[in-house]
């Protein structure tokens, strides 16, 4: 059996407390009457506004505004009678949920003026439990002024991370549909014609075995090397289907400008932990186009591969010393540089050129992948 302090969950800290209290107080502050008409208007004022207060929570439409003035009519009346002011944070509360704009700037302004007018009335009035709970008071104003703004743009992230991981859930089924259309389109393309040969070769040699064994022993060879052909291509699909890691891709780096004789200068780690296996695979496939332009046409001398990361972007830079480069627009459309850029493109990156002295090729892509939603209805 939990005991009497594990009620609430341990994550919870001590905020179901401070709501037990402020359900509580009002009590105090109504027995302090002696006036038995007044104890029982007050202890029916408690009880309907905690029902009002559940209400609004359960409510659509038109009747969370409802209950919600009808709390806001009994906070001033508990006000103005018992000088308990702290039914306007449960009202703060309450307000920063509402998901409409209008709706909450509305409800907003009205309960933060009741709240001013109703606490500037019992100063004025010289209550003295006023002036003997003004700290608590003043905190009180200030938790209604920020804990509806707090609360509501919370809930307003919440709803934005919802929709960024349903957007991200979707980009992915799109890129496994994309990556089967594009296999589907090489098997056709490779495999679908190879074994169209080998089947019209096929039943050309067995027409001729009698005829001409010659020309049918030649016609079963050409099957033989059309066979294998198709079976080289296969396995180059399969291995260009695997998703490939930056530091992998790294190692072979370090050997091309090895046998092409550069100097090699690494910046930054390649181990990647806040990346995408999407955006890292892109990243490898520039980074490998970028050296193998590096080594045909650069004549450099020496190489740089700089690696840094932001909390927000990932930065992948290769800069050499040689000749540089042409970096017009029209010149993307060779070199695999247009390649480049509709890779980066579909994850959000982005590739700029810079050739003076030398040529830097600076790649930009985002930690998570992101694409445009259909910004949910209120």
């Amino acid at each position: 059996m939990n005991k009497w302090y594990q009620i609430f969950h341990r994550n919870t800290g001590l905020s179901p407390y401070v709501w037990v209290v402020f359900c509580i107080l009002p009590f105090y502050f109504i027995f302090r009457s002696s006036s038995t008409p007044e104890v029982v208007s007050g202890i029916v004022m408690i009880v309907l506004f905690f029902v009002c207060y559940r209400l609004s929570f359960v409510s659509k439409g038109w009747l969370i505004y409802f209950w919600t003035s009808v709390q806001i009519v009994i906070s001033i009346a508990m006000t103005v009678n018992f000088s308990y002011v702290y039914f306007s944070i449960f009202l703060a509360f309450f307000i920063g949920n509402i998901q409409s704009r209008a709706g909450f700037f509305t409800l907003y302004a009205i309960h933060l003026t009741s709240t001013f007018v109703t606490v500037n009335y019992g100063f004025a009035t010289k209550n003295e439990l006023f002036f003997t709970q003004f700290p608590f008071i003043l905190i009180s104003l200030i938790v209604v002024i920020l804990l509806p703004f707090n609360t509501y743009n919370q809930k307003k992230q919440g709803e934005l991370e919802d929709q960024l991981e349903d957007a991200n859930k979707r980009i992915s089924e799109l890129v496994k549909l994309e990556e089967r259309q594009r296999i589907a389109r090489d098997l056709h393309d490779t495999i679908g014609q190879k074994l169209s040969l080998i089947g019209l070769k096929s039943d050309l040699a067995s027409k001729l075995i009698h005829k001409n064994p010659d020309k049918a022993q030649s016609e079963i060879l050409d099957v033989q090397q059309t066979a294998r052909t198709a079976l080289k291509e296969v396995r180059e699909m399969v291995t260009n289907m695997r998703g490939i890691r930056l530091d992998d891709e790294m190692h072979r780096v370090v050997q091309i400008l090895g046998v092409a004789e550069m100097e090699l200068t690494i910046e930054g780690d390649p181990k990647l932990t806040n990346t995408t296996l999407l955006t890292e695979n892109v990243l490898s496939m520039c980074l490998k186009e970028a050296v193998t332009n590096v080594v045909r046409h650069s004549r450099a001398k020496k190489c740089c591969i700089a690696i840094s990361s932001t909390s927000s972007e990932l930065t992948l830079s290769v800069r050499d010393d040689g000749v540089g480069m042409n970096v017009s627009p029209g010149y993307y459309r060779g070199n695999g540089l247009r390649g480049m850029k509709e890779r980066l493109e579909f994850v959000n990156g982005s590739l700029e050129i810079l050739s003076e002295s030398g040529t830097e090729m600076i790649i930009k892509v985002p930690h998570v992948v992101m694409k445009p939603v259909k910004e949910m209805s209120e």
